[in-house]
């Protein structure tokens, strides 16, 4: 009995060794790509490009469209969200500083950049992968899904923009400030010898 199960172990061998490189490469390339964000998002774009074709030309896999719709509308909330919701920090007595001498605490997203990154880059990689397969086109009315996620986007965006606004928080990261000095008159006094 042991050797039918050592047998069957060895020959799997390759497969686990040739599968732990592979994701140690990918792992690799994946952690040299964070610091580029431009070019990640560039490839993504080229992706959903890509897929956008596919659907096109193939005219059809709606929903398959309808779902990373939905999926992608999950994503940007949690990239929306703040990693510790004011509602249920209120509710604990701790709440955002209002005043100049409260502490300060950074916006800190639930759903980090990459994360997000690769988390939409993968789906429109699988979904492009689901129009090769037939079982996936289904036919159905597209205008009607279109219209249905139109509605579900703007009624979520709503939410979270009254949200943004209520707890006064800006999940824009806009670069790191610069200070430009005094905006008095001390750049125009002259030093006399």
């Amino acid at each position: 009995m042991e050797g039918a199960a050592g047998e069957g172990s060895s020959a799997m061998a390759p497969i686990v060794k040739w599968k732990n490189d592979f994701s140690r490469l990918f792992q690799y390339y994946l952690d040299r790509s964070t610091p580029h964000m431009v070019e990640r998002w560039l490839g993504t774009l080229a992706t959903v490009m890509i897929y956008v074709l596919r659907v096109f030309f193939v005219q059809g896999f709606y929903i398959v469209s309808y779902g990373l719709g939905i999926y992608i509308l999950n994503l940007l909330i949690g990239f929306l969200s703040p990693k510790v919701d004011p509602e249920l920090e209120a509710l604990d007595g701790a709440s955002l500083p209002t005043k100049g001498s409260d502490e300060f605490k950074p916006f800190i997203r639930r759903l980090p950049e990459f994360k997000f990154w690769y988390a939409i880059t993968k789906a429109f990689c699988i979904a492009f992968l689901m129009t090769f397969l037939s079982v996936f086109d289904v036919p159905v009315f597209w205008p009607i899904l279109l219209v249905y996620w139109i509605v579900l986007f703007i009624l979520t965006m709503k939410r979270q923009i009254l949200h943004m606004i209520k707890y006064k928080y800006v999940p824009i990261d806009l670069g790191k400030q610069k200070y430009t000095g005094k905006k008095g008159g001390s750049s125009n006094v002259t030093r006399k010898d």
